[in-house]
């Protein structure tokens, strides 16, 4: 049936478009949609379409994997306020030719996340050195095209980084993480993990280079030795955790030094292994005094 005949002169019913879009809609209702609402309210009409252009063209945080593929960067074509850009879940598609036009407009991003985002290349990183210098976070875990170079210009080009995820960028040798050690000495969270070419020498130097570092991944780096640890323990008096499972050059006499300290490992201590593999075994493990 036909809706009810408004009287002639009768007050127009508000509708939400009506509200004023920097102050109200942007960012106390758009804000509160998640990113794939907002896709199918830009649908609804231009004016809509509008509006959601605005807010998009606003977000200080994107995460990818909120939307379809395909479809993430392009939204961000308008943004040049972006502070936080997570796009681990863009791995299978993303290359440099949708990732450098977003970098190169936001100059003010704290924190990027690529993690196994393959199909880039280095030029992404040094994009990423050029246009970010307040860049204070940064995962590249399994971005195998990390290269030195590409590295040494993070370092030069961002100092104020805080975590750098470097696991298994198998590229990267003691030397590149050395440089990154001497430029970025705020660090506080570093993964070198999945990297047989790491040994003493970058170890050492992120300790004496560091003193802020409260969490390192050493996970399977063959190379790294007692020495190396001992003087983290030296030279790192705020560590908190300390990875190093599979470093089958690493021991208990070192490990002890930040054990009794109190920092967080991944590994326990030898006889306490003992005793979970004799209970595996036997099915119940004898009451032995570890305080001895």
């Amino acid at each position: 049936h036909n809706p009810p005949l408004q009287p002639s002169g009768a007050a127009r019913r508000p509708r939400l478009l009506d509200l004023p879009w920097e102050d109200v809609l942007v960012p106390h209702i758009l804000r509160r949609l998640p990113l794939r609402q907002l896709l199918r309210l830009q649908r609804v009409s231009k004016a809509f379409r509008a509006a959601v252009q605005l807010h998009l063209a606003n977000l200080r945080r994107f995460d990818a994997s909120q939307v379809r593929a395909g479809a993430g960067l392009r939204l961000l074509k308008d943004n040049e306020v972006l502070q936080h850009l997570a796009l681990q879940a863009c791995a299978d598609w993303l290359t440099d030719k949708e990732l450098l036009p977003v970098i190169g407009q936001n100059h003010h991003l704290q924190q990027v996340q690529l993690n196994g985002c393959a199909q880039l290349s280095r030029h992404a990183l040094v994009a990423i050195s050029l246009s970010c210098p307040h860049l204070r976070q940064l995962s590249l875990a399994h971005c195998e095209w990390v290269d030195s170079l590409s590295l040494r210009s993070l370092a030069d080009h961002c100092k104020a980084l805080e975590a750098v995820d470097l696991t298994a960028c198998r590229q990267l040798k003691d030397e590149a993480v050395c440089y990154l050690a001497q430029k970025c000495s705020g660090l506080k969270r570093l993964s070198l993990a999945v990297n047989a070419n790491m040994g003493d020498v970058a170890v050492e130097e992120i300790a004496k280079c560091c003193p802020e570092l409260e969490h390192l991944d050493l996970t399977g780096c063959l190379r790294v030795k007692n020495d190396a640890i001992r003087v983290l323990a030296e030279y790192c008096p705020k560590l908190r955790s300390l990875k190093v499972k599979h470093c089958h050059n690493v021991a208990e006499s070192s490990l002890s030094i930040l054990r009794n300290r109190g920092v967080e490992l991944d590994v326990e201590p030898p006889m306490q292994r003992a005793l979970v593999l004799l209970q595996d075994v036997v099915g119940f493990a004898p009451f032995i005094n570890l305080q001895i």
